[in-house]
């Protein structure tokens, strides 16, 4: 199984598949599923501003299309050229409360080798969930 610097390593390397002409922003984001398989995203923008994708959201809906889902999540990184570690967007945060198990590790990188590790309790606290529907 690898571990914390691999995962950010496979984020490191999946940021190079970023398309993100407009905000020069690139993002990597790796998921590391139970049985060792990690699935890999990168922001995806668009001149149409909303319809842009982001890494970590890509990673974790790359992972469900295999047929991967909460239970087999154990640990998510993501990356970008930031000051200080990366940390997901608003959307991301939801999305991540919603698909990924609550307490696993989300580890939040830069390139210059800063790294804080938090979760999905963490990053949204007072989440709105399916039971506020």
């Amino acid at each position: 199984m690898i571990g914390r610097e691999e995962l950010i390593e496979v984020a490191i390397s999946a940021r190079e598949r970023s398309y993100s002409p407009y905000s020069r922003f690139a993002v990597g984001a790796a998921v590391l599923c139970r049985d060792g398989s990690v699935y890999i995203g990168a922001n995806i923008e668009n001149s149409s501003f909303p319809l842009c994708m982001c890494a970590e959201r890509n990673a974790l809906y790359n992972a469900m299309m295999d047929g991967k889902g909460r239970d087999d999540f154990l640990a998510l990184a993501i990356v970008a050229d930031t000051e200080g570690p990366c940390s997901p967007c608003g959307a991301c945060r939801q999305v991540i409360h919603e698909l990924f198990p609550h307490e696993a590790p989300i580890y939040l990188a830069n390139l210059s080798g800063a790294r804080m590790t938090t979760n999905a309790t963490e990053l949204l606290p007072f989440a709105f969930d399916g039971h506020d529907l």
